[in-house]
This record gives C-alpha cells, structure tokens and sequence, in this order.
C-alpha cells in the first residue's frame, strides 16, 4: 500500500473550522497566537517567559509536590517537577477528563503527543527545558461520558449514582466492574499485568483523580509525564483576580460572544453564560448566576451579596470551578505553558477565547491538533493490498466505496454520461425545428428529453446493481475490513481501549506510537502493528 499517513484535511474525519485551521485560512488568523510550527516557538518561548511569575512557579511546584506525595513515580518526574521552578522551563499541555481506564484511545495518543514535542523542543532549544503535562479533568461533571470503556466491543460500564465533581467521586463499586474486566482479559502475562493495573489503580484509591493519576503515572512515568489536579486550594488562589473579574464584569461573557460572531460560518462549540463558573462544594458542583442583584448557586437556596461572594472568594478560592470557557484561562494562568494540545472539538472552542486572554493579559499559548492513528495489523494491510485498496479508498464513506470499487472492478464504464450527452445533441436539433412550429410542440420535446434522460439514469443505477451482484464476494470483503478498522463507520481512537492492543502487542505497543507519532506533521498516522 502507499505511504502510511493520510493527511488531516483528506481523512473525512474533521470538521469544516478545523480544516480551515490546519490550511492556515486567513479569515481565522485573528483567534489564534501563533500557529504551531517549529520556527515559532522560540518567540512563544520569550513572550511566555516574560510574562510569567516567579512566584507562580513556586506555589506550582509546592503544589505537585503535594500531589505527588505519596505517588511512587520516575526520577524523570521528580526532576521535571522541580525544573518547573526555573525560568528556562516551559510545559506542554494536553487535558483529558477522567475517563474509566483511559477511555478510548485517543487519551494515549494526546499524551504521546505532548512528549514527543517536548523532545522535539529539547533538540531545537537545548538552553531550554520542556515538560509534557496532563492536566486531569477533575471537577467535570459529566459522568456519563466517563464511566465505561470498550473492550473488544463489549462496553464495561461503572453503574452508580454521581453528583459534583468526579474527581471527588470514590471509587466504590469499580470491584464489580474488576471482576467483569477480568473474565473479559482471559489468562497469560499481559492479562495479568492489566488485571493488576486496573485493580491497582481503582482498587488501591479512594477517589478517581486519585486512580486516574496513578495509572496515567504508570503508563508514562518513565516519560517524563507531570499530571496536575487543578482542584487545589493553592492554585486556585493564583486564579483569585480572574475569578474576581469574572464575577464582578463578566468580561468573558463579552469576549468570546464577540469571537463567536467571526464563527458564524461555522458550528462554534461553546456558548458562554453571563458568569462562566461553578460553586463547588463537597459533592456539590452548580452554576453561579446573578440574578436581582444577588449572586445565586444555581438548584440551592444559597446566595450572596457581592462583598459576601467576593470576600468568599479570597478565603475558599477552591470553592469556584471555571467552566469550559474559564478553564483554559486558569491552566495558562498556573502553567508555564507554550502550546495546548487537544483533538478537533477541544480547538474549536479554544478558537474562541483568545480576546478573553487579551483581555486578562494572558499568554495565548499555540493550539496544535492532537496525533490520530488508526492501528492495523500486518494481516489487515495484506487484505488491503489483495484488494487494491489506498487507505484513502479505506477512510472514505462507505457507500461511497462500494459504489467506487464496483465501478472499479467492472469491465465495462458504469457511467452513461457520453450516451447522455449524444442524446442532448439529437434533442437539439428537435429544439430548432420546435422553435418554428406551435408552442405546444416544443413541450413535448423537452418533456421526451427529460424522459430519455431519466432513462439512462435509471439504467445506469439498474447496471450499477447489477454489477454490486456479481463482484458480491469482493465487495463483502472491503466492508469487512473497512467495519474491522472503523467500528460502527467511526474513528478506531474514538471507540477501542488502550486495553485491547496492550492485551496482544505488550508494552511494545506504547514503545511504537512514542517512536512513530511526529506531533507537528499533520497527518493522520496508519501504525502497523
């Protein structure tokens, strides 16, 4: 088969801004910073540097110490925490919420991401350290969208009551979910290796920020990979003036609604509210609204006056949550950050936040698409290549395929479009001699071409079918692999655990994607596994 990537904007798989993003559209320069190639980074570099405190990096590291406390991680870890206190020191940031073992399987792929640029980065500026980081989505809501994973197309769910913060949720009930993943994983070494990453991670921790850091610690200690809980008191402080101003001007509101309207072209991914924070509190996580001059918490009786909320504020910071449009303020506020890396949806809304940074005198960090990767076996390229398939032909719409390879496998042109345009020929003569005649005559001409038209039309479809009948067997076979790499007509990264490739290929698997995955290349990476 031809070469094993397909570029980002021919896969099918993105949408119309994200395209218009990666082709560098100058209608959409004005809502990011820099875009993400190599030769731009040292400008991020000295911007960043220069407006980034000391005093930050100081209560950032004494808060990861704190995080990492009783953590047993990589001397590489240890040492990329506390380089974080030197000036000459940058992360890299991915986040991802807190997905039951790992979710699906672009979360590995947006961590590699982040540690192969900062590799790539340590060559290109030596006198420079970079530090991949993921920020875990601690205080998301939505546990819906986390709790199961797929293994083998079997979805393992943890069945159970949330409210608040899954970052606080305990870990109770994940034994049932152990015992189910087990049996799926059958017996030999790497079963027993998942076997006892899951039940230590989930087993051996009382709440799901605490699992999810060690088994991510785990996956990539020896990496390098410095994870960060944002629900931290100390943190949050940082963050007080921007909470402050969020609530007593509500510039975000302005911000990105103004950002929003240059998107009109496309579908924006968030709409902010008038104040974009939550109150949270124990299991407690609630909107803050303003309504009859009262700060208000939103399915509560409580409210606030506004010296109350704002005096509430600078005693219990940990007690305000930003929302999707405050929480890339609060990360690039507390980070020495140069660039964000996220999949298509997570840089369409950040492609509308850059006003609201200018506007708080933040660093707009550079937006790159996360790697994606369709895993293959050596068996599933042979088919492929027995069957004259591109991995264009394997990305493209499936109906669209059959159609495409029927016509292909035919020993004859489907296609009447020659016949159709001698018959447009004949009528015209008709159309002259209709011209001369009654009016009525020349109705009946162009109702007959249209006729004729059809016709062919319709043959051509009867042939099309006819032809789908007889290469029935070569066809089934395209579908089959193209179902086998795209389950359910959908991305493989966005519907198979990490789990599945582990379980045959070992870490061996992780080893490949760290080696093959080239961050700022903008392809859509085919690994062979």
């Amino acid at each position: 088969m031809e070469n094993e990537c397909i570029s980002y904007q021919k896969s099918g798989y993105f949408s119309k801004l994200i395209v218009d993003y990666l082709d560098e559209k100058p209608e959409l320069k004005s809502l990011y910073h820099r875009f993400p190639k190599l030769e731009n980074f040292k400008a991020q570099i000295e911007e960043k540097q220069g407006n980034f405190p000391v005093e930050n990096r100081k209560t950032l590291v004494a808060a990861l110490e704190r995080q990492y406390a009783a953590v047993t991680t990589s001397e590489l870890t240890l040492s990329n925490i506390q380089a974080l206190q030197k000036p000459t020191t940058f992360t890299i940031t991915t986040g991802h919420q807190l997905n039951l073992f790992t979710g699906p399987l672009y979360f590995l792929y947006k961590i590699i991401s982040v540690i192969n640029l900062c590799k790539q980065l340590k060559t290109q500026h030596p006198d420079y350290d970079f530090i991949p980081v993921y920020w875990m989505a601690t205080e998301d809501h939505d546990f819906e969208e986390i709790n199961h994973f797929n293994f083998h197309h079997k979805k393992i769910s943890w069945q159970r009551e949330s409210t608040g913060p899954v970052g606080r949720l305990s870990t109770e009930g994940l034994d049932e979910v152990y015992e189910l993943f087990t049996k799926e994983l059958g017996l030999g070494t790497t079963a027993e290796y998942l076997k006892k990453l899951f039940q230590q991670s989930y087993l051996a921790h009382s709440n799901l920020a605490e699992a999810t850091r060690f088994l991510a610690n785990e996956l990539f200690k020896n990496e390098g990979l410095v994870i960060i809980d944002g629900d931290a008191a100390e943190l949050k402080k940082l963050f007080i003036p921007y909470t402050e101003n969020e609530l007593l001007h509500q510039t975000s509101f302005q911000k990105v609604t103004e950002a929003s309207a240059l998107l009109k072209a496309y579908d924006i991914q968030v709409n902010p509210r008038e104040i974009n924070l939550f109150y949270i509190e124990d299991t407690l996580r609630e909107r803050i609204v303003f309504e009859q001059g009262k700060y208000k918490i939103n399915n509560t009786g409580l409210a606030f006056s506004e010296a109350e909320i704002i005096a509430l504020l600078h005693q219990h910071p940990e007690k305000f949550s930003p929302n999707v449009v405050l929480r890339p303020l609060y990360q690039e506020v507390i980070l020495p950050n140069l660039c964000y890396i996220g999949g298509g949806g997570e840089l369409a809304y950040w492609l509308e936040l850059k006003a609201n940074f200018e506007a708080n005198n933040i660093t707009f960090p550079m937006l790159l698409l996360r790697n994606s990767v369709l895993l293959v076996t050596q068996k599933q390229v042979d088919k492929a290549t027995k069957l004259q398939l591109t991995w264009n032909d394997l990305f493209s719409n499936q109906q669209a395929l059959f159609t495409q390879k029927t016509k292909t496998f035919s020993e004859f042109t489907i296609d009447f479009s020659a016949q159709k345009e001698h018959l447009k020929k004949q009528f015209e003569a008709l159309h002259a001699i209709a011209a001369q005649t009654d009016k009525s005559f020349l109705g009946a001409v162009n109702a007959q071409e249209v006729k004729q038209i059809k016709g062919l039309e319709n043959l051509e479809k009867r042939l099309l079918k006819a032809e789908k009948r007889v290469h029935t067997e070569k066809l089934e076979r395209i579908i089959a692999l193209q179902n086998e790499l795209f389950p359910n007509q959908s991305l493989q990264e966005r519907k198979a655990n990490f789990s599945e490739f582990y379980l045959e290929y070992g870490y061996e698997f992780i080893q490949k994607l760290l080696m093959d995955l080239q961050p700022l290349a903008q392809n859509f990476s085919i690994a062979i596994l």
